[in-house]
């Protein structure tokens, strides 16, 4: 029973209006099963390891130098349901992203289940919900959870928590490779802009990903830049600028200094998968009617 409810709280990273469900069906428990585990994607961060939530406990400090490595958590700030935190698809004027006539047309095919323009969960074509790799820049802009950052001499790895996922950004000085083949990640480099700024560029990012959770389209000549700056020793904040001259008239900012908090460095990141199943059954209780729900 328990894995069973583990596994349906997983498919809320997905489809989060399922979380409601989950969640109230971990909180009651049936008979003599006992409560499933709390849910670790509320509230503050779950140590995967011990199911208990874990509250900042870091001395205060200046930051560090050249130094962004740790578990960072961004809390529900990193969720972004309804697209990037800095420019959602929620209607809002100001919120308008400046699409060129192709942006506008590559708009129209995507049909994302949230957000103004959402359908029923059987009629998206968003490529996550099939389990396909959210692909990059959407890693940072759709269930950003807690990531660990690691850095070495040469490379620099940032490892998120939904999917189980890594990225690496390097910094031997390297320029992008010529001619090379689009992957769900493309291909990073990352540069000290001063002591406490880490800017990393990346291109080369396969198109049939989206940019967030609205359905927000790119080109192949997407390029996208992250700016991780450490504020002091227990805050790190990412800003993420979109550029894409065949689908955007200009660069628009998807994160503007969404906040991360340090947490231990022995906090176990819990594993936040997709599950094939778990969404068939999902899409089949959503999409049923109601009288055939039992």
């Amino acid at each position: 029973m328990r894995k069973g409810v583990l596994r349906f709280v997983a498919v809320c990273a997905v489809v989060p209006v399922f979380a409601c469900l989950a969640q109230a069906q971990a909180a009651q428990g049936t008979g003599s099963n006992p409560p499933a585990r709390q849910n670790p994607y509320v509230g503050l961060p779950v140590d995967g390891w011990t199911n208990q939530p874990v509250p900042q406990s870091a001395a205060a400090g200046p930051a560090p130098r050249r130094d962004i490595s740790g578990i960072w958590d961004p809390g529900n700030g990193g969720i972004q349901a309804m697209g990037a935190a800095a420019s959602p698809e929620d209607g809002k004027p100001g919120h308008d992203l400046p699409y060129t006539p192709e942006g506008l047309a590559a708009l129209k095919l995507t049909k994302p289940s949230n957000g103004v323009r959402s359908v029923l969960p059987e009629e998206t074509n968003d490529p996550v919900v099939a389990c396909n790799p959210q692909g990059f820049p959407r890693e940072d802009l759709y269930e950003l959870r807690t990531t660990q950052i690691l850095q070495t001499p040469t490379n620099t790895y940032v490892l998120y928590e939904f999917g189980r996922v890594w990225r690496v950004i390097w910094t031997d000085g390297r320029d992008f490779p010529k001619d090379a083949a689009p992957r769900w990640f493309g291909y990073s480099i990352g540069k000290w802009e001063d002591d406490y700024t880490f800017v990393v560029e990346t291109t080369g990012i396969n198109d049939e990903t989206w940019i967030d959770r609205a359905g927000r389209p790119h080109s192949p000549d997407l390029r996208v830049e992250e700016r991780f700056h450490r504020v002091d020793r227990n805050t790190l904040e990412l800003t993420v600028t979109i550029t894409d001259p065949k689908m955007y008239t200009k660069p628009w900012t998807a994160l503007n200094k969404l906040p991360f908090k340090l947490q231990s460095g022995n906090f176990d990141v819990t594993e936040m998968m997709c599950s094939p199943a778990e969404l068939a059954k999902y899409n089949e209780f959503i999409g049923a009617p109601a009288s055939e729900k039992k």
